[in-house]
């Protein structure tokens, strides 16, 4: 057992168990490094690459970390504006239904089928995705982006047009809510990924609260038709940064690469040559637990001639040169049926790992949008009496929350990991990231209890004690978003653009059930017991986090021995 992570019983390797570096107590001078494998030697302590990189010069993992935190940059900067589609509404609601002469649940559904054009968007997208590659999506979607966004602004009073405007900006924000985590993975090892997993999930859902602070005023002043237009402005901006600066991340890689699936180049044979100051990466006698066996069976023998190294074969390819990075289309990733590939991500609903990341991502994520609807049915009338202006600027908690939980996933993503690691001697186990999920449950779960207090009693408590609360609530949304996304990528990396499509199906859609309900929940049972019931739930959902930790390890083991996608012939 690995720090409370249940080991398998006949000791096969489990795909995402790697080995990062070894047990730091062993003294220096008698260290040896496995010629056979690639390390960064940035630290003190070289870490073992995982996945191990090619000799591709067009591999993504051998490409200099500059130029992959400029694609990150670049796709988190068009990811901030794609994401503030969906918050879009918000602070407009009582304008655009006076406008239009709707309802509140009609204007709740412009945001609604929103998220559903992002849903059903997803599974053909990612489909694509998985033959062709990311490149062509993320120009698909920001060009969408940018023709729906003026499509909307000049709806005028065409309540049915402007609906369809919306459902074709969920469109055009499927792929960067699918696929820009999976990016994260196609350019980062696995030590490298916590804090820029942080950075990607802040811009896909932090820059979403900052829309509405902006769109409030921008209403008042200029009209709620700029609100679209700016879209597209920004949007169109950054298409060429787009075009010029992010290459295709998908790389049709050799299985022995992958070391986090199959453990193929983690044994050491007799070729090696000392160094001292460096960490040993396999000893004569087997590390990890206390009889010396390494946790999912990372042998570590000197002299082993059977021993796997990772070694080049045939001619490595020339390096692309920019001209050629420009193309939509650099070759099919996988020769699978896209049919097949569309239909996939189904049966990953009843993958116990991805079932807990779309509860853990998308419930927080969900109660989010009821906290909006919340917003506007009662800060616009009394006692308040708020306009689109000041409503608008209640969202400033939750940017505020955010940013703050960016920062605390950043810093703990990797801190804790790598504490873990050190008093796991050396193992990685990827269920070391579910241990955010407590940060999440304490944050969070305050701030559902908090908000529904205060917001029930709004002459007692005022604006503020509600914002504060949503801008816990907020956070707590954002480590979970990165613990989940982290724990697919390290855990499931050969199914995580599937995975991540089920998160975005299932937080779309469980948000698209949300607007259809919450102004009769409210008028029904209230906004204090609407809330304590939302926060309970949210209680229940981290406490899921306890077994997925114990057991993750077994489910991994389970699940590459009956892989649900070959059982139902999908794989």
């Amino acid at each position: 057992m690995g720090l409370g992570v249940l080991d398998v019983a006949n000791r096969e390797h489990v795909p995402g168990t790697s080995f990062i570096h070894d047990d730091a107590s062993r003294p220096s001078h008698t260290v040896d490094v496995d010629i056979g494998l690639k390390y960064d030697r940035s630290g003190s302590v070289p870490i073992i690459l995982v996945p191990q990189p090619s000799d591709d010069p067009n591999d993504p993992l051998n490409w200099p970390l500059w130029k992959r935190d400029v694609i990150l940059s670049v796709l988190s900067i068009i990811s901030v504006i794609a994401s503030t589609l969906s918050p879009l509404l918000a602070a407009n609601t009582l304008t655009l239904a006076l406008y239009f002469g709707r309802d509140f649940t009609q204007m709740a559904l412009l945001t609604g089928y929103h998220l559903c054009g992002v849903g059903v968007a997803g599974f053909v997208f990612v489909a694509f995705a998985r033959v062709w590659g990311k490149r062509h999506l993320y120009l698909l979607g920001t060009v969408v982006i940018i023709i729906s966004s003026v499509w909307g602004g000049a709806s005028g009073k065409n309540y049915t047009s402007l609906l369809w405007a919306r459902v074709f900006q969920g469109i055009g924000l499927a792929p960067f809510e699918a696929l820009v985590n999976a990016s994260v993975g196609d350019l980062y090892f696995v030590h490298e990924r916590g804090k820029r997993m942080a950075l990607s999930n802040m811009a896909l859902f932090g820059g979403a609260f900052f829309t509405p602070i902006l769109v409030g005023k921008i209403t008042h002043t200029l009209g709620w038709q700029w609100s679209f237009y700016f879209i597209a402005i920004f949007a169109g901006f950054m298409l060429p940064f787009v075009f010029f600066f992010v290459p295709e991340t998908a790389y049709r890689r050799d299985s022995r690469f992958n070391t986090d699936f199959t453990g193929e180049g983690v044994e050491v044979n007799s070729q090696r040559r000392p160094e001292s100051g460096i960490s040993n990466v396999e000893d004569s006698a087997q590390v990890g637990s206390p009889n010396g066996s390494a946790p999912g069976s990372f042998e570590k023998r000197h002299g082993d001639t059977e021993a796997r190294h990772i070694k080049p074969t045939g001619p490595v390819p020339a390096k692309a040169s920019f001209a050629q990075s420009l193309r939509l289309f650099n070759g099919r990733k996988t020769d699978e049926d896209v049919f097949k590939l569309i239909l996939r991500p189904l049966p990953l609903f009843l993958h116990p790992a991805i079932a807990w990341g779309c509860l853990i991502q998308g419930t927080l994520i969900g109660w989010t949008v009821l906290i909006g609807v919340v917003l506007a049915a009662i800060y616009l009338g009394p006692p308040l009496f708020f306009n689109e202006v000041t409503t608008g600027y209640l969202y400033t908690g939750a940017f505020v929350g955010a940013v703050l939980g960016f920062i605390l996933a950043g810093v703990l993503a990797d801190w804790s990991t790598n504490l873990m690691i050190r008093r796991n001697k050396g193992v990685y186990e990827p269920e070391f990231r579910i241990v955010l999920v407590f940060a999440q449950f304490v944050i969070g779960c305050a701030g559902l209890y908090g908000f529904g207090i205060t917001s029930s009693d709004l002459p007692a408590y005022g604006w503020f004690w509600p914002d504060f609360f949503f801008a816990l609530e907020v956070m707590g949304m954002v480590i979970g978003a990165v613990a989940s996304a982290l724990y697919i990528v390290d855990a499931h990396r050969e199914i995580a653009v599937e995975a991540f499509t089920c998160l975005l199906i299932f937080k779309n859609m469980f948000s698209f059930g949300l607007t259809w309900s919450a102004y009769n929940w409210i008028l029904q049972v209230g906004v204090f017991k609407l809330f304590m019931i939302v926060a309970s739930i949210q209680v229940l959902v981290c406490a899921f986090s306890i077994p997925m930790y114990i057991f993750g390890k077994k489910n991994r083991a389970f699940f590459s021995r009956h892989d649900i996608l070959k059982m139902t012939r999908l794989w």
